[in-house]
């Protein structure tokens, strides 16, 4: 069957400038000049015959038709990038194997898989979730994600995302209360611990959200962020925990917040990698689908 499609390089042209949101910025990303660019996409709307961008207030902005199109072109150049990247390798069967923090994963990855099983249904993956991934000892390991402040050395690190600290509990816990406001002391704090520790999440929220006298060296503790968020669902208590972990909850109203207090958080999540190493077919078709994931979350 004879395929009826637009040019090739109209077709890169516009996925450029929509991730660039610029004309300028995608002429330089693919070594041609500017005019070159603006003249494709402007062929290929004529082929289309829909707008792609919205041109006026000085900005590039996506249209409906625009924002349609765009996924469906990431999606075929990366499987046509990994497929050609893996002819004449092995690799290209070879399993994934990844450590990830048990929380990100249960609550950020996991739930995402499906998206990339759909996107590259022959990339197999092995994650485990063990506290130290040893990825400098462990040769069967391709990478791990880290949560810290990104100070490792002799590795590669990429931040993924910054942590964004709220205040949550169960709906129930501020019935029959004037907007989100809850007396403190008169509930359960939930912290988590690190290396027998208390992060100090609570005090960095208490203070930002100006609330003094209340005590946070009673309260539960837990060795991982899933649970301190399972027990505020279940309404044992009040936690703090980072707005990525809790989105969906946040949605569906499973967990309300308190205030309008946010707080950025001192540790990230992080790509790691080994340095000096050549980057496997599979590990950078990974690392730019977490980058698709986190720059633009499904709606």
């Amino acid at each position: 069957m004879q395929r009826s499609l637009p040019p090739l390089n109209a077709l890169k042209a516009f996925e450029a400038a929509a991730q660039c949101q610029s004309f300028t910025q995608a002429a330089v990303r693919l070594c041609v000049t500017q005019s070159a660019v603006s003249r494709q996409v402007k062929l290929l709307e004529e082929q289309l015959g829909v707008a792609l961008f919205d041109r006026s207030g000085g900005q590039l902005k996506l249209t409906a038709a625009g924002r349609r199109l765009l996924p469906v072109l990431r999606q075929s150049f990366d499987r046509i990038a990994w497929t050609v990247g893996g002819l004449g390798e092995q690799e290209a069967l070879s399993c994934l194997k990844l450590n990830v923090p048990p929380t990100f994963a249960s609550r950020w990855l996991v739930p995402r898989l499906g998206r990339l099983k759909a996107l590259h249904p022959s990339l197999e993956l092995s994650i485990t979730t063990r506290f130290e991934d040893d990825l400098l000892g462990n040769n069967d390991l391709d990478g791990v994600i880290r949560f810290g402040a990104g100070e490792w050395s002799a590795v590669d690190a990429e931040l993924l995302i910054q942590e964004t600290h709220v205040a949550v509990c169960a709906p129930h816990l501020l019935a029959g209360r004037r907007g989100r406001e809850i007396d403190l002391t008169r509930h359960t704090l939930l912290h988590v611990l690190r290396d027998d520790n208390r992060f100090h999440t609570w005090e960095h929220w208490l203070q930002a959200a100006g609330l003094e006298g209340v005590d946070t060296s009673g309260g539960l503790a837990f060795d991982v962020l899933e649970l301190a968020i399972q027990a505020a669902i279940n309404g044992v208590g009040v936690t703090i925990a980072d707005r990525h972990m809790i989105a969906r909850e946040l949605m569906r109203g499973d967990l309300v917040q308190l205030l309008d207090v946010e707080v950025t958080g001192h540790q990230s999540y992080w790509l790691v990698t080994r340095s000096g190493h050549p980057e496997s077919t599979n590990m950078a078709l990974f690392r730019r689908w977490l980058r698709q994931e986190i720059n633009d979350p499904p709606t």
